[in-house]
């Protein structure tokens, strides 16, 4: 489809513009799912009964106390369900469980007028629970052998031989945390049910079409009495992938049952304790080099952090099996992978969806075998990155493997890496309480999602009488500016201003059987969708416009408003419209797009599974303060590859948004939960902004430069354009690689440093006192044979 890639040159794509709703957002005027609990008239609020117990048996729920508090209009549990207990699309996640599963599981929920009674009569229930055995962290679950959905291996080239041949060979362990999304917004549903039966569900999800499926099957009706719509989301990252699902079905089902609305929306503490986070995960790892300090073999087992249930624990676990090779050539390569079960909340998407979780071992490999192989971390990375002809080592053609190349030394020169690495040297050496490094670290990362069936999408275009247009499509819209950018593919595509085009929310009787928007494919499938309905649309104008200006339909041009000819003749849009109408030519089209070339085997774990890489390389500098481990990010140069962009400020924030949650999960973001054999056990300890810390301003590089790589249109991909959610948050690595060579900096040379994942402050004032217990190591032996 080279023709879906070609630009105009009068385009609405490619313009600067700021996104569509911020004028609303920042005057508060935008409308999320819980803004319309107050436009809608006798509203029940809906809470939750938490499980105090890891893990335990529900021997006895007694409700009727809570019928006693003023207000409850109604308890649901499990015999209230007419279809299927279950909120998951794995039928391992029962609505209403009769075993709790992790701390804060919600045994059943509590309908009343107001959220305080609903709190209230919540409290009032009594449930007797039967302790049962609980596994809160990943290592006890691999010691217990409790493992959930299917392993998967992968393996390129001769691994044993390889390591065999090899100069050097390291091995290590590294455990590192999950992520949790911290939405502006926490998950919320709000359902009522017309005179006819059908279940309309304002919801805030990434993926209505997944959420109108689990609603219809726990009613145990079609989907088609099921309509769910989705205004905009306060944030989704992935969180709202799978997990707003059981969250709208409660709400659907108290609807049902009462006949009046019902509002489901978590508090913080609820939301941090009731939904999944990013998967953490633990990994071992062998390493071999050559004596030119290229990675030769790699052997590796990843076990990650499922929780209670599996969501989307096997694709996750797939895409970072995929990536554990990030931007390097490793020809002998072979990795485990596997999914632990824990009783912790069902772990789920989170922005790069396992991609970040396989990059860091790679990264993690090379910032600690750096300094044994005598060389500069940033070197090392330089040596081993992609070249033209390369593969993955699942089988794909790495295209494009020069734009690396291109990054890389754009950064280099525009960030003055040589020149400044002099000068932090000369600071480190005059400086024994303070140090400084400058990490470089690259991004490969695949746009597409692992399951092929999942790369599809559809979009409705309708154009009016009076010549304006609505467009629908099924993507969401969480922030990141994707109905900013479909609105300038309508309007290039189209020949049309702006201002003559206009988006509707998205809802599944409008566009059925949608993706998730996730994968970063949001503005990939849905532009070629309203693309493709808008040509359908322009097929048809043109019959009517070269009728009009006496030439053949192939010669009609649609630009600026003006419908012409090659000679100049033109004749405004609005009047060629209005002639179609009276000649009964149909003004709306359906759109559809499916990615074409994408093949995946995932037993054997082989195949294309991606349409194309998105590449980009960041250059971090760091001071560490070597008395309590703070540190401070003093300077970011990226250079990122978006293809030819839809909308520049756009991406460039999604970039450096991106790169700032990256650095928050790799550097700040602690989760913690209870571990003892107390009766807290399994609990959350981080529940609130006050225990869990945030990347905010303090946290954002003194100096901050994002460039987009420029002459890198991607052929095949709407507009040219490339991705751009994900693949910035891996950006980040450099900000923790960086880290770990100001801890190094306080030890003798050659010093490598063992980091943990997050990097805190408290984690990097070990590392850096590990180092300094070397530089007093070293004097007390030269003391002691007379040097």
């Amino acid at each position: 489809m080279s023709s879906l890639s070609e630009r105009p040159q009068q385009a609405v794509v490619g313009l600067p513009l700021p996104h569509e709703s911020a004028a609303l957002h920042v005057t508060g005027k935008a409308l999320y799912t819980d803004d319309l609990v107050q436009r809608t008239r006798d509203v029940l609020h809906a809470w939750p009964v938490q499980s105090p117990h890891a893990h335990a048996r529900i021997t006895d729920l007694r409700v009727k106390p809570a019928y006693d508090v003023p207000g409850v209009v109604r308890v649901l549990t499990g015999d209230d369900v007419p279809g299927v207990n279950d909120a998951g699309v794995k039928h391992d996640e029962p609505l209403f469980p009769t075993e709790a599963m992790f701390h804060g599981h919600a045994i059943c929920w509590v309908l009343a007028d107001t959220l305080e009674a609903a709190r209230l009569g919540a409290a009032a229930i009594e449930v007797d629970y039967e302790p049962l055995e609980s596994l809160v962290t990943v290592r006890e679950a691999i010691a217990a052998g409790s493992f959930q959905g299917t392993g998967r291996h992968l393996v390129r080239g001769d691994v044993e031989g390889a390591f065999a041949d090899a100069a050097h060979v390291f091995h290590g362990e590294f455990e590192f945390a999950g992520q949790e999304h911290f939405y502006l917004e926490t998950h919320c549903a709000l359902a009522h049910v017309d005179e006819g039966g059908q279940i309309f569900i304002q919801s805030s999800t990434q993926h209505p079409s997944e959420t109108q499926e689990i609603v219809a099957h726990v009613l145990g009706v079609p989907s088609h009495e099921v309509t769910v719509q989705c205004l905009r989301m306060g944030g989704g990252f992935g969180g709202k992938e799978m997990q707003p699902h059981g969250f709208a079905a409660i709400a659907a089902l108290g609807s049902t049952l009462t006949g009046r609305p019902v509002r489901l929306r978590l508090n913080r503490t609820q939301d941090l304790t009731m939904s999944g986070k990013r998967h953490g995960f633990h990994s071992e790892w062998r390493a071999g080099f050559d004596d030119d300090g290229h990675l030769v073999t790699l052997d590796a087992t990843l076990t990650s952090d499922g929780g209670w249930s599996l969501d989307l624990s096997e694709p996750v676990l797939a895409r970072a099996m995929c990536h554990i090779d990030n931007a390097y050539w490793i020809p002998n390569v072979r990795v485990d992978g596997r999914i632990a079960k824990t009783n912790k909340t069902s772990q789920t998407a989170f922005r790069g969806f396992g991609g970040p979780q396989g990059m860091i071992v790679v990264e993690d490999i090379l910032g600690r075998c750096a300094p044994l192989l005598g060389y500069d971390g940033t070197e090392l990375r330089r040596r081993n990155l992609y070249r033209l002809n390369d593969t993955t080592p699942y089988g794909q053609p790495v295209r494009h493997a020069d734009r690396l190349e291109s990054c890389w030394s754009q950064v280099s020169s525009n960030g003055d890496v040589v020149r400044r690495q002099a000068e932090i040297a000369a600071f480190n050496a005059s400086n024994a309480h303070r140090k400084r490094a400058l990490a470089m670290t690259p991004v490969k990362f695949g746009i597409s999602f692992n399951l092929t069936a999942f790369n599809q999408a559809g979009a409705l275009v309708h154009v009016y009488k009076d010549g304006s247009v609505l467009i629908n499509h099924g993507g969401t819209e969480m922030g990141q500016g994707l109905h900013t950018k479909m609105l300038q593919v309508a309007a290039t595509t189209l020949g049309l201003p702006l201002t003559r085009v206009r988006l509707a929310p998205t809802r599944t009787d409008k566009v059925p059987n949608t993706s998730a928007t996730a994968a970063s494919s949001g503005a990939d499938l849905n532009g070629a969708a309203i693309k493709n309905a808008c040509e359908q649309i322009l097929d048809r104008l043109a019959q009517v416009a070269g009728g009009r200006l006496g030439i053949s339909p192939h010669d009609v041009r649609f630009a600026d408003g003006q419908v012409s000819s090659l000679t100049g003749d033109s004749v405004p849009w609005e009047e060629i419209i209005n002639s179609a109408y009276h000649q009964r030519v149909q003004l709306w089209a359906a759109g559809f797009y499916r990615t074409e070339g994408l093949h995946w085997d995932p037993n054997a774990m082989r195949g294309e599974p991606f349409k194309y890489f998105a590449y980009g390389v960041a250059a971090a500098e760091v001071e560490v303060d070597g008395f309590s481990g703070a540190y401070t990010v003093r300077r970011v140069d990226i250079v990122h590859d978006v293809g030819d962009s839809l909308s520049p400020l756009i991406d460039i924030g999604q970039i450096e948004g991106g790169f700032v949650q990256g650095t928050g999960w790799l550097t700040l973001e602690d989760l913690r939960w209870d571990e003892s054999t107390g009766p807290n056990r399994g609990r959350l300890a981080t529940q609130a902004a006050s225990t869990y810390k945030l990347p905010s301003f303090s946290e954002m590089p003194e100096v901050f430069n994002v460039q987009l790589l420029e002459k890198a249109h991607e052929e095949g991909a709407v507009y040219g354009s490339k991705a751009v959610g994900e693949p910035p948050l891996m950006l980040a690595f450099s900000v923790r690689e960086a880290l770990r060579q100001a801890a190094a900096a306080f030890g003798p040379s050659g010093t490598s440093v063992d980091l943990p994942s997050p990097a805190t402050p408290e984690a990097v004032y070990w590392a850096l006192d590990k180092a300094r217990s070397a530089v007093r190591v070293e004097r007390l032996e030269a003391q002691a044979s007379g040097v």
